[in-house]
């Protein structure tokens, strides 16, 4: 989705066979340095599951699945806690484990965001 907004924006047809490469460096070069959608979604998850976490109210009790009722026929094909367990490289436990220590898991989030 991204690749296609920016060749969009620098007239660029998938006929001219520009590569995914220099379209970012035509960007870098048009806007300077920038950080990619992706990583920027994926800080603001991470930095909202640890807010999440270290909570009380209903946000938490939803988000680790404590909530009585009925099941859905059909699940997500990606859940939060995948996407968490994925970026940070930890099990589910340790990464409730750090989020309640605040600073610990800014650092956790600064490098799951270096991480390409």
């Amino acid at each position: 989705m991204e690749m296609r907004c920016y060749r969009r924006q620098l007239g660029i047809s998938y006929k001219d066979h520009t590569t995914n490469e220099e379209v970012r460096r035509r960007v870098e070069n048009a806007i300077g340095p920038h950080v990619d959608l992706l990583t920027i979604v994926r800080q603001r998850k991470l930095k909202r599951y640890g807010h999440i976490t270290r909570s009380s109210g209903l946000a938490k009790t939803i988000m680790q699945g404590t909530v009585n009722g009925g099941r859905r026929r059909e699940r997500q094909k990606k859940r939060w806690d995948d996407n968490i367990r994925e970026w940070t490289g930890f099990e589910l436990r340790n990464t409730l484990r750090k989020a309640e220590d605040r600073e610990e898991w800014k650092a956790v989030v600064r490098r799951s965001s270096a991480a390409p």
